[in-house]
């Protein structure tokens, strides 16, 4: 808008149509000639002109534009963006009149009219450009901050004052920043600005720079832009990495955030980068020596050392046994006696405890501890002053369908199996007899400290009754389970059952249960049918295995092979060009005093021989 001295205009005005002769002669006041001078001029509202200071006070500045009156403006308009003002009487300042005349006769004046009308026109052709510009922020409203741009305020959104979210705004207020101009109307006045905008450029040059000057190892500051579960990410000024959570410490962490903090400044390394996908790798660990390195030798297997419980899991818990070294306690590795038990019962987190280093595998960074090590092993202690055949006492702890547990020392048990409650009864029947809580006294029949075991017995407190014997148990090793039948002995056995997978059978006047499997039944596979025997049938087998209830596992086809081997090693050898035919034959010949059929032998052979190639 053009700029006018009102001062000026009035004297020519005043020229044009009064002498200054006429004005001395004649008795007109002042105020009716400068009424005249303006006659015919069109009003200066609305325009800028030029005042001289002639007051200052505390609060306002004293203007003299050339009207009627004087005019008087606000001092803190003229402070730039909140500054203090400096002016003095005097100067010379552009103003913007907005009435000729208010209600107290003065010049309605504003200072930061004046200066928005000229800043209008400079901005306007900025925006257009799209030039930055350089403003103050200098106040706080509802959604953003206020900035003086040359004397035009503009509001700045708060999502565009910085790349990351600013908590503290109060080191960029009153310095002079660079902006983007995003929006201006100005009909209504309202100018919009961007400090992000600008930002955001310069972070894009300086990413090219940076990414072309990356390299694996290299160390950076970054700042915490992001933080997630499995990391966060971190801004190296325009260009982001990944902080993996494991890389973050040598210790455990749990999640980031117990480390790392949004808008923190740290320092990292670059582990990997990708320059295709340019993808950043980043670790915090990696800055420090490794934790690991040399590791066996502080500490070795079968030493105790001193920790704390850092985590518990449903499989054991972690102990740190320094800063960055961490080993597990198994479940299994807790407690002596104690099994099947959560380890929250037995540890607590940050709980000091004692551990033995049970093993070190460095390539795989494990360490695994136990705790029950470093506390005497109650069934060590048990077999120390307990020996085979004593007779103790003790509580039946639980009862289940295959025996009796009965309490026998600091919280170990050992167990009566079913068949050692009874010499006559069936062990189905005489458990029945028994409840929880009960006190009973048994015979201790062995005793395994190694494997945490303790066989009891109840029917060994008195002697077996006639025809009991196969089922008097001898626990010594290389023996049957059952006296009297030892392994690889051959017995008569009288067939109880027949089912799919063999036959079960009865072993003795003490009818000891047996079972032959079907593979077990004959050598020949054709006669491998659980369907040729008969209930009551009687057969020899060989007994392979008896089980500690006294059960017997036998072989018919174990016993065959015994006897062709001793028919061998009697009748033949691998010399004599006899075949097993003509072997068996004289075999059963010396046996009956009988000539074999001369037609028999070569058949025999024959099918011997088709077994021998199967």
């Amino acid at each position: 808008m053009a700029k006018h001295s009102a001062a000026k205009v009035a004297t020519k005005s005043a020229g044009d149509n009064l002498s200054i002769k006429e004005i001395t002669g004649e008795s007109q006041s002042f105020a009716s000639l400068l009424d005249e001078s303006f006659k015919g001029v069109k009003s200066f509202e609305g325009s800028v002109v030029e005042g001289t200071v002639v007051g200052v006070d505390d609060e306002f500045v004293t203007l003299d534009v050339g009207l009627k009156s004087e005019g008087r403006i606000p001092l803190r308009e003229f402070g730039a963006g909140g500054a203090g003002a400096e002016i003095k009487v005097g100067d010379k300042v552009e103003v913007f009149i907005e009435r000729m005349e208010n209600k107290e006769g003065e010049a309605g004046l504003s200072r930061e009219k004046a200066r928005r009308e000229e800043s209008w026109v400079v901005l306007e052709r900025q925006h257009k450009a799209n030039e930055r510009v350089t403003g103050i922020i200098f106040g706080r409203v509802k959604g953003g901050f206020t900035v003086d741009l040359a004397g035009a305020v503009a509001f700045l959104p708060g999502s565009q004052v910085d790349i990351r979210p600013v908590r503290d705004v109060g080191p960029l207020m009153g310095t002079p920043q660079p902006f983007l101009i995003l929006k201006m109307d100005r009909a209504r006045g309202n100018i919009v600005v961007s400090r992000r905008a600008v930002l955001e450029e310069s972070r894009a040059e300086a990413r090219t720079e940076l990414v072309a000057g990356l390299k694996e190892g290299q160390e950076l500051q970054g700042v915490v832009k992001n933080i997630t579960d499995y990391g966060a990410f971190i801004d190296l000024g325009g260009v982001d990495g990944l902080l993996h959570v494991t890389d973050i410490s040598w210790k455990r962490i749990n999640h980031p955030s117990e480390v790392l903090s949004v808008g923190q400044t740290i320092n990292v390394k670059i582990i990997r980068f990708n320059e295709e996908s340019q993808r950043i790798s980043l670790g915090i660990k990696q800055l420090d020596a490794d934790p690991w390195q040399g590791v066996a030798a502080r500490f070795q297997s079968g030493q105790k050392y001193k920790g704390r419980v850092t985590n518990i899991a449903d499989y054991g818990a972690f102990v740190e046994l320094e800063d960055g070294i961490e080993g597990l306690i198994h479940v299994s590795e807790m407690s002596w006696t104690k099994k099947n038990i959560h380890p929250g019962k037995i540890l607590s987190t940050s709980q000091e405890v004692e551990v033995m280093v049970l093993d070190v595998d460095t390539n795989k960074r494990r360490i695994s501890l136990g705790l029950k090590q470093c506390g005497e092993n109650p069934w060590i202690k048990f077999a120390e002053k307990t020996h085979v055949g004593d007779t103790i006492e003790g509580e039946i702890r639980n009862i289940t369908e295959f025996g009796l547990f009965v309490g026998i020392g600091d919280q170990i048990d050992g167990m009566v199996h079913m068949s050692d409650l009874s010499w006559t009864e069936a062990g189905e029947e005489a458990i029945k007899k028994y409840k929880k809580g009960d006190r009973i006294t048994v015979k201790v029949l062995e005793i395994d400290g190694e494997k945490e075991r303790v066989s009891l017995g109840v029917k060994q407190l008195s002697d077996a009754p006639a025809g009991a014997k196969v089922e008097s148990g001898a626990r010594s090793s290389g023996a049957s389970a059952s006296a009297g039948v030892d392994k690889g002995q051959v017995v008569t056995c009288t067939v109880s059952a027949i089912t799919p997978g063999g036959i079960e059978v009865t072993v003795g006047e003490a009818k000891t249960p047996g079972f032959i499997k079907k593979g077990d039944l004959s050598r020949e596979r054709s006669e491998q049918r659980p369907d040729r025997f008969a209930v009551g049938e009687k057969v020899d087998a060989k007994v392979i295995k008896a089980d500690r209830s006294g059960k017997l596992d036998l072989s018919i086809k174990a016993r065959e092979i015994d006897e062709d081997k001793a028919a061998m090693a009697e009748y033949g050898s691998s010399d004599s060009g006899a075949s097993l035919g003509d072997i068996l034959g004289a075999a059963l010949r010396s046996k009956t005093g009988a000539a074999a059929p001369a037609a028999a032998a070569p058949k025999k052979a024959k099918k011997e021989k088709s077994e021998d190639a199967e």
